[in-house]
């Protein structure tokens, strides 16, 4: 006859354990930085769409240094040497280009996102308490945010990249028979602004630690053979063994 004896041992490694340990300080962390980038870049944002440099009229085709032509979204400006600016706003919205007009509400859209998501991530940051929220739902908020702010990201990213597009087509198309225009300083706000987004949602979206679940726990017996060799046999724990794991 063999003899039995219990035996319960943790199934959670060291590395595990530590691991878990570390995640939860630096999810506070992670969630200021990555609002500090979505701030950031909503300002960004809000720089390039108010900005009429979007394009500039190429100096090989200019006939004078003197004078420059440039456009944005909403208007087109003159300038000159001596400093001054003369711009005019587009006057229909109808008799636009396409790109134009999508680049317009991309641009918008964008901006809207980028301010819901500044204030779902500030309601959702660990360090804010508001009412009795778990932490679980701040997490489920301060995700809801980081997706935000990778939807604008996005947005202004497609708006600038069709945009500027369009230009080097047009820039490089022989058949074209309008002024040849170069890339403006608006776009690369809009680069800027669009990665600045992306990367701060991608880091509220990392801050979300998942829940561990609960270690399960089994009962080793030990029997000896007529051999007299020890063998080890893991039985299913029991529901008075589970109940105790959860005091």
């Amino acid at each position: 006859m063999g003899t039995n004896a219990t035996k319960s041992e943790p199934t959670v490694s060291p590395g595990v354990s530590q691991c878990l340990s570390v995640s939860p300080s630096m999810s506070p962390g992670l969630q200021i930085v990555g609002l500090i980038l979505g701030v950031v870049s909503w300002c960004l944002q809000s720089s390039c769409t108010s900005s009429q440099v979007w394009k500039t009229r190429s100096q090989v085709e200019s006939v004078s240094s003197s004078q420059w032509q440039f456009e944005g979204l909403w208007m087109s400006c003159a300038a000159t040497s001596l400093g001054s600016v003369q711009c005019s706003k587009f006057k229909t919205v109808l008799g636009l280009p396409a790109h134009l007009q999508v680049c317009r509400a991309l641009m918008i859209l964008s901006l809207l996102l980028g301010l819901a998501s500044i204030i779902v991530t500030v309601l959702g940051l660990r360090c804010t308490k508001i009412g009795r929220t778990s932490e679980r739902a701040k997490d489920q908020i301060a995700l809801t945010g980081g997706v935000l702010f990778i939807l604008s990201g996005v947005s202004t990213l497609t708006a600038v990249s069709w945009y500027a597009g369009r230009v080097i087509h047009e820039f490089y198309d022989r058949l074209y028979g309008g002024v040849r225009f170069e890339l403006g300083t608006g776009l690369y706000l809009g680069w800027a602004a669009s990665c600045l987004a992306i990367l701060g949602g991608s880091m509220l979206c990392c801050s979300c630690r998942k829940t561990a679940p609960p270690a399960r726990q089994f009962s080793y017996h030990l029997s000896t053979t007529s051999q007299g060799q020890k063998i080890y046999r893991a039985a299913p724990a029991s529901d008075s063994d589970i109940a105790k794991a959860y005091v």
